[in-house]
């Protein structure tokens, strides 16, 4: 019964948020309004009783001036109004009964009502039905005067008094609700907008920006949210596209490779040897491709577990020290780090960085004889990185092959690899606008350098 309850109110509650504030609102506002209308109809109900009481009071002071208690007896004296003063009036020496209204009979609730409160000791009062009866001792306490008055056009008051109140707060109520949801409307519609825009410029992988400039606070908070949640698209969408690209470019030599070597064979008729021959250039172009699939897909896993945020800036020189800090060369290679600029900073996220470098400082440890270095500095608009060392170098028949994907100099130098992290450093450069070069004169050794657009 419960759960069916919740289901519901779940169903019956309004969908958009500016119809849950408006009911919040209505609600509130109903809650307020009702406590004042019940506080207000009980002030006015209070002051509608006393006014009666004061009547009935100045009534019976009046008819106090018509009772002459100075002799033995009591006695009523008669007055030129008397009919006006004895309406709904009775008149008591101690208990006993000298004059009642004429239309009232001597055993009539009324009567009988004037009887009970005159044997009470002082002033009080009762109700028979809309007639409301007052006693009032004199001052020698001899006689009592006990006063009638009818409560009807008091409580026909109070009843319009109520009615009115009650159509005012409804008509309150209606205005609360509409203002509410104007209001509220006009206030979320900058969210509306801004929720619109970002729809939008993620579809596209826009570089637009709500930024924080002429923003309320809590719209403030909301741009810097969908921006971050736009630079995050934007990633992906990079990454995404970089996959692509790297998978179809990696694998394309390797299939070239293939569809060579199967139209070389079906030209003419071939001797078992160079069958042979082919079907291993072909295995071996297929070990290529299984090679270059895992290392990108790594590549891709390793990006989806730390991804990098919105495009930014990084500390340089932060980077390359924990590169070194985790670079294993042999032991007797030692790495230096040399900078003239501090900060230094890139125009790139971190992780970014680090997948540029790290498979040049790999390669320079590799190779090195006894030293690694690598310097930065800040030229105008851009940040240069040199990594250099003292091994043999690219051989010069190389050079022209050395960013070409699962290319490498020399097959059986006994180090493991897949020629694979030149040309990805040198692609993830060029996405962010910078470039990974070789530098074919210095000698002795390597030197490369990165360009990345300063931060």
């Amino acid at each position: 019964m419960v759960n069916r309850t919740e289901d519901v109110v779940r169903r019956l509650a309004p969908r958009t948020l500016r119809g849950r504030l408006s009911l919040v609102a209505l609600a509130i506002a109903a809650l307020l309004m009702t406590v004042l209308t019940v506080v207000f109809n009980g002030a006015m109900d209070g002051h509608l009783q006393r006014q009666a009481d004061h009547e009935l009071h100045n009534k019976a002071a009046a008819v106090a001036t018509t009772i002459d208690t100075s002799g033995p007896r009591v006695r009523v004296l008669e007055t030129a109004n008397d009919h006006l003063l004895d309406a709904n009036v009775w008149i008591y020496a101690g208990t006993r009964l000298l004059e009642k209204p004429p239309s009232a009979a001597a055993d009539s609730p009324l009567t009988r009502a004037a009887d009970r409160l005159t044997s009470q000791d002082g002033r009080a009062c009762a109700a028979v039905h809309t007639i409301r009866l007052c006693a009032h001792p004199l001052t020698d306490r001899r006689a009592t005067v006990v006063t009638a008055l009818d409560l009807t056009p008091y409580r026909n008051s109070a009843g319009t008094l109520l009615l009115g109140s009650l159509v005012l707060d409804l008509v309150m109520l209606g205005c609360t609700y509409v203002l509410t949801r104007l209001s509220v409307g006009r206030a979320l519609r900058p969210v509306r907008a801004m929720t619109d825009q970002a729809t939008q410029w993620s579809a596209v992988a826009s570089d637009e920006r709500f930024g924080t400039e002429d923003h309320p606070a809590e719209l403030v908070r909301l741009g810097a949210s969908l921006d971050a949640l736009l630079d995050r698209i934007r990633t992906v969408l990079r990454h995404e596209q970089q996959l692509m690209g790297e998978v179809s470019h990696e694998l394309r030599t390797p299939l070239t490779r293939i569809v060579m070597e199967l139209d070389w064979w079906r030209s003419r008729p071939r001797t078992h040897a160079e069958t042979r021959a082919t079907v291993e250039v072909i295995a071996e172009a297929a070990r290529s491709m299984r090679t270059i699939c895992d290392t990108v897909l790594d590549d891709a896993r390793e990006n989806a577990l730390n991804p990098a945020t919105a495009p930014g800036t990084t500390d340089v020189v932060p980077v390359i020290d924990r590169l070194l800090h985790n670079l294993t060369p042999p032991g007797q290679v030692t790495t230096t780090m040399e900078t003239a600029t501090s900060p230094l900073q890139a125009g790139v996220a971190p992780v970014l960085l680090e997948r540029i470098l790290s498979p040049l400082l790999t390669n320079a440890a590799r190779y090195a004889h006894s030293r690694v270095t690598v310097s930065a500095r800040r030229v105008p608009g851009a940040v240069h990185i040199d990594v250099l060392d003292d091994g043999p170098g690219v051989p010069e028949t190389f050079v022209d092959e050395l960013f070409q994907p699962g290319r490498r100099a020399d097959t059986d130098d006994g180090h493991d690899g897949a020629g694979l992290g030149l040309p990805l450093a040198r692609r993830l450069a060029r996405a962010v606008g910078g470039e990974v070069t070789h530098d074919p004169g210095h000698t002795p050794g390597a030197a490369f350098s990165v360009s990345l657009p300063a931060g």
